[in-house]
C-alpha cells in the first residue's frame, strides 16, 4: 500500500497543478502505480468540470469557456506543448531524424501553433454543444479519463522511439497488466454512466489502436511529446463522439 499511495502522489504531481507537498519515492513499484492511477486521476480531474456543467449557472458559452480554462490550467498546459511539438514536426515533412530534432526545438512552429489553435477552438464548440444539449454532466468525468488512459495504452504497449527521455522512463518498468489495472476505474465510471459511456469506451479503444499504429509510421515510435499528444487528441475525441452520440442517439 506504501508504493500505491507514493505512485498516487507521483502522478497527481505530474499531471496536475494541486499542490502535494509530499516527497515521493520514485522505484519500479511506485513507478508502476503512478502509471496505473492516471485515468483515475483523470477522474478527479473531470469532477469540478461535471460539477460546473451540472450547475451552468451562466450562460452555456461562459460554462463552456470555464471547463476549458480549468482543463487548460489542471495540466499546466503540458499536454498542449506535446501536442505543438508533434504537429510541428509532422507537418514538416521531414525526414524521421529531423523530425526528432523540430520536437525538441523549444520554439513554436507555424504547424504546432494553428494545431493548437484548431484543437481548442473545437474543444471549445463541442463543450459548448454538449451543454446545450443537456448531456448528462457527469458524462464529463470520462474526458479526461479517457485522454489519460490513452496515454496510458500506448506507453505499454508501443516501443519507445528513444532510450531516454520521459517516455523511456515511464516505460522501463511497465508491464500489461498494468493497463488493464489502469483501466478499471475508467471501465467502472463508463458502465455507470449507461450506453453513452460505453459507446466513449469503446471508441476510445479504437482511438488507441490507430493511434499506435499513426505513430509507429510516422515516428518508429513513442516519446513524452507524442504521449502529451494522445491525451490531448483522446479528450477530443471523446468529445466528438458523446456529441454524434447526442446529435443522433438523444433524440
Amino acid at each position: 500500500m506504501k508504493q500505491a499511495a507514493h505512485g498516487f502522489i507521483l502522478t497527481m504531481q505530474f499531471l496536475t497543478r494541486v499542490p502535494v507537498p509530499v516527497q515521493a519515492d520514485w522505484n519500479e513499484a511506485s513507478a508502476r502505480w503512478a502509471l496505473r492511477f492516471y485515468p483515475l486521476i483523470g477522474l478527479l480531474i473531470g469532477l469540478p468540470a461535471a460539477a460546473l456543467a451540472s450547475q451552468n449557472v451562466t450562460s452555456s458559452a461562459v460554462t463552456a469557456a470555464l471547463i476549458l480554462t480549468y482543463f487548460i490550467w489542471i495540466s499546466g498546459a503540458l499536454h498542449l506543448d506535446g501536442w505543438m511539438d508533434t504537429f510541428d514536426a509532422v507537418g514538416s515533412n521531414a525526414p524521421l531524424d529531423r523530425k526528432w530534432e523540430i520536437m525538441q526545438d523549444p520554439r513554436v512552429g507555424s504547424f504546432g501553433m494553428v494545431s493548437v489553435i484548431v484543437l481548442l477552438l473545437w474543444k471549445l464548440l463541442l463543450i459548448y454543444e454538449l451543454l446545450t444539449a443537456g448531456m448528462n454532466p457527469w458524462l464529463f468525468l470520462l474526458i479526461p479519463s479517457a485522454g489519460r488512459m490513452a496515454a496510458v495504452y500506448l506507453l505499454v504497449f508501443t516501443k519507445t522511439a528513444h532510450a531516454d527521455g520521459l517516455a523511456a522512463v515511464w516505460k522501463q518498468h511497465t508491464k500489461p497488466v498494468d493497463a488493464w489495472i489502469a483501466a478499471l476505474p475508467l471501465a467502472a465510471a463508463c458502465f455507470a454512466a449507461g450506453t453513452a459511456g460505453i459507446a466513449a469506451g469503446a471508441a476510445l479503444l479504437l482511438f488507441c489502436v490507430c493511434v499506435r499504429g499513426w505513430y509507429l509510421k510516422h515516428f518508429n515510435g513513442i516519446n513524452g511529446d507524442l504521449a502529451g499528444a494522445s491525451i490531448e487528441g483522446g479528450e477530443l475525441w471523446i468529445l466528438t463522439v458523446l456529441f454524434i452520440w447526442t446529435l443522433f442517439v438523444m433524440v
